[in-house]
């Protein structure tokens, strides 16, 4: 992380944490998603317009985070996002989401446990942070929520944050799991919709306690997984994908050849 400078700044702006180079890629991207999908939003009131939050999401395609932003900045917060150390390293973008706000991590590595570290201090400062409870795409042949990780509990028990659920469907037809190929037409409903903010407080001061951890992470992705019910219009299936029983690589693209 020496390489990088990272912001711990206030939010401030309107969206609420936005600055040029963040209001400078809206311009650019949000035509973009126009053109390729047609929104269909609900629950946007759910969002808090100030203060620490984090909000939970589904992961079905490489697209989600740029959806989602989309979202949010019209529902009036710029999120911050912890990413993976790669995406910043691809010449000019990562300069760009470096001097957008965004923090790089080294995902399973030793280092990874600094993405905690720099997700309380954004936090403490009053930002909104999008979380990906899960750590990567969905594995789920049919994309419904894996087991998540459990650093999102952790995160917000330890910084006592309100949980935002935010599911959203769509954006895997426009760029399939794990592809990157994007189907421009006809036009894709994008659909997103955003629960009541979560109350983790039953596990306040239990940061280091496993099993407080499973089942505050558990909590969060029922009200998650709920949400997509309805924006699926179908039920999600008995037993959850488990990721940590899989034989699948815990990241990366499982689909290519290996």
């Amino acid at each position: 992380m020496a390489d990088y400078k990272v912001s711990y700044a206030p939010p401030v702006g309107k969206p609420l944490g936005t600055n040029l180079t963040f209001k400078i890629c809206t311009k650019i991207v949000i035509p973009v998603l126009n053109l390729v999908g047609k929104k269909q939003w609900r629950g946007g009131e759910n969002i808090p317009k100030s203060g620490k939050v984090i909000i939970a999401s589904n992961h079905v395609s490489y697209l989600d985070v740029l959806f989602l932003t989309h979202f949010l900045f019209r529902n009036g917060r710029a999120p911050r996002y912890i990413g993976k150390e790669g995406v910043f390293k691809v010449p000019v973008i990562g300069k760009i989401l470096l001097a957008a706000g965004q923090v790089p991590v080294i995902r399973e590595s030793k280092d990874a446990s600094k993405a905690l570290e720099h997700a309380v201090k954004l936090l403490d400062a009053g930002h909104c942070l999008g979380v990906y409870p899960e750590g990567t795409l969905t594995r789920d042949p049919n994309g419904w929520p894996m087991v998540a990780k459990t650093g999102l509990a952790r995160l917000a028990i330890i910084t006592h944050s309100p949980v935002v659920p935010v599911a959203q469907w769509g954006s895997q037809i426009v760029m399939p799991t794990y592809e990157k190929k994007i189907k421009l037409f006809p036009r894709t409903p994008i659909k997103v919709l955003v629960g009541k903010p979560l109350d983790l407080s039953p596990w306040y001061g239990k940061e280091n306690d496993p099993q407080a951890l499973i089942e505050a992470t558990a909590f969060v992705m029922r009200a998650l997984t709920d949400l997509l019910e309805e924006l699926r219009g179908e039920k999600r299936p008995v037993e959850i994908f488990d990721p940590h029983t899989s034989d699948l690589p815990r990241t990366g693209n499982f689909k290519k050849k290996r």
